[in-house]
């Protein structure tokens, strides 16, 4: 069967950089650091006091104070980005089939927070015997947030949650992008939330030794592809994508951002929290991806990496970035705008993908921040150009976003300049 073509027609983001898509990208164009102390419970005693946090959101706009009790935070936040991508799309309700627009919207963690605040409670409490939130289970669970979208909007489309860690989102948007070309809906809002800034999330990434501990100095804490990086940066927020039927995109005069061209998938099969050094999923997805986009190394122009600043990530996706693309790899631009918005969890690869989506509209790359002269590790190659503090302009024909998940999974999608 032919399949149909698939464009991106709204965008939506609340995140570390900002509460909307423009003030997000504005700032990630301008290498601000999202991070700071966490103010959201006393980290005092922890290891790794700082995050990347949403700042003043107002669950408030989207939700009455009934409706409020029931929704985790990452739910809040992914309903706040669902709300500005349906009216960047410009879609009109009324006038669809609701039957035929789908919600496919992830966490890789989901209401942790609820979770947490609900076991506390009772182990306060157990003398008193078991006392339970009865939204307890629906608030926790990875896919209300999808749930919730469909419910507010009357949307019976496939609705969904994918769970991948962080690849969870990239996930999301595959899987939409799958779904629409194969005729199976003809609208599907697709991304990722995450509200993981609790005890319990910081304290278990602690224990992995997995965040940054660099609290003297947050806003330069997350330094992908940098000698002294420490590990990751934390963050939160949504992000979500208006995927749409080319046709049905222009029989109702919709803007178009860029095309979705192709996705690949893959698994490291070697460690719980560790890529492989060798990058031989990394390898994989991105090989994948191509082939799925029918498309050569070298119509991509830039790659938004994974690159959460770990010792043993950055430089196996650099490695298999060399591998993938050849001599074309010194030709790209590469960034990780984890540097600035932190890791966003199950939402990261919504949100690199939108920044990709915003590259390749406006033709310009956002920057890797934090790197130092001199502070060059030797396992890394800097021939290759990581697009180092600053944005560059360039015609981005082409960009390539990569996630990679605890559990080893890897997803990977292609988006390029709309040409009718």
């Amino acid at each position: 069967m032919e399949l149909k073509r698939v464009v991106v027609t709204g965008l939506g983001a609340v995140t570390p950089l900002g509460n909307d898509v423009e003030t997000t990208w504005k700032n990630a164009l301008d290498g601000v650091s999202g991070a700071g102390p966490i103010t959201q419970f006393d980290a005092s005693k922890f290891k790794t006091q700082f995050a990347c946090e949403v700042k003043d959101f107002d669950p408030g706009k989207y939700f009455d104070r009934k409706e409020l009790r029931k929704a985790d935070r990452y739910t809040q936040l992914a309903v706040a980005a669902s709300e500005e991508c349906l009216a960047d799309s410009g879609l009109d309700l009324e006038k669809e089939n609701r039957d035929r627009i789908g919600v496919i919207v992830s966490a890789g963690i989901g209401g942790i927070k609820t979770f947490e605040e609900e076991v506390s409670n009772y182990t306060k409490h157990e003398e008193l015997g078991p006392k339970f939130n009865p939204f307890f289970i629906p608030k926790m669970i990875s896919d209300i947030a999808s749930g919730l979208i469909s419910m507010r909007h009357g949307l019976r489309g496939p609705n969904f949650g994918t769970v991948s860690a962080c690849a969870s989102s990239t996930h999301s948007a595959i899987t939409a992008f799958d779904l629409i070309r194969l005729g199976k809906a003809d609208v599907i809002i697709a991304g990722g939330a995450e509200a993981a800034i609790s005890i319990s999330g910081v304290g278990g990434f602690n224990a992995l030794t997995a965040l940054s501990t660099r609290n003297d100095s947050p806003q330069t804490a997350s330094r992908p592809f940098s000698a002294s990086r420490d590990g990751f940066v934390i963050g939160e927020g949504s992000a979500c994508l208006i995927l749409e039927e080319l046709e049905h995109a222009k029989a109702r005069g919709a803007k178009i951002y860029a095309e979705i061209v192709g996705g690949g998938m893959s698994a490291d099969a070697y460690h719980l929290t560790a890529s492989h050094p060798e990058g031989i999923g990394a390898k994989l997805v991105m090989r994948n991806a191509l082939e799925d986009a029918q498309m050569n190394a070298d119509e991509i122009d830039y790659i938004n990496v994974h690159g959460t600043s770990t010792p043993v990530g950055d430089p196996s996706e650099a490695k298999a970035i060399k591998e993938v693309f050849g001599g074309h790899a010194y030709k790209l631009n590469i960034s990780s705008t984890k540097s600035m918005t932190g890791h966003l969890l199950g939402a990261a690869g919504a949100l690199e993908g939108l920044f990709s989506i915003l590259a390749v509209k406006n033709d310009i790359v956002p920057p890797t921040i934090n790197h130092e002269e001199g502070d060059d590790d030797p396992e890394i190659d800097y021939n290759l150009n990581f697009t180092f503090n600053k944005a560059q302009k360039r015609e981005v024909r082409a960009a390539l976003s990569n996630t990679f998940g605890f559990g080893g999974h890897n997803a990977c999608i292609i988006v390029k300049k709309f040409k009718s």
